[in-house]
């Protein structure tokens, strides 16, 4: 690869991709403040960590999403699906905590 203009298209491309990468990690950093929320807002009112109903609606609506950007609805499910089984995992270790806090106090 000795074209400098390939290099310098795939260096741009690249720096494209690095920008939207640490745009996602911000992104996803900002989700995952929102849930930690949520998490001691269920927590703190005995409420269950999964919420199955609001897990199908957000997966639907997410693969619709995927369908309209020309993004395989597959792929974004199966995104969604791992990000839905961390924020479950964040939200029984704050049940855990909090729970831990009410029998302390109690």
């Amino acid at each position: 690869m000795s074209n400098p203009s390939v290099k310098e298209q795939l260096a741009g491309y690249r720096q494209s991709i690095d920008n939207i990468d640490a745009a996602l990690v911000h992104m996803l950093a900002e989700r995952f403040r929102c849930t930690k929320a949520v998490g001691v807002l269920k927590a703190t009112h005995d409420l269950p960590p999964a919420d199955p109903a609001r897990e199908e609606y957000q997966i639907n609506r997410l693969r619709k999403l995927a369908q309209d950007a020309n993004l395989d609805p597959d792929f974004a499910e199966k995104f969604l699906n791992f990000v839905i089984k961390e924020v479950i995992r964040h939200h029984e270790a704050i049940a855990a905590d909090i729970g831990g806090i009410k029998e302390k106090t109690a």
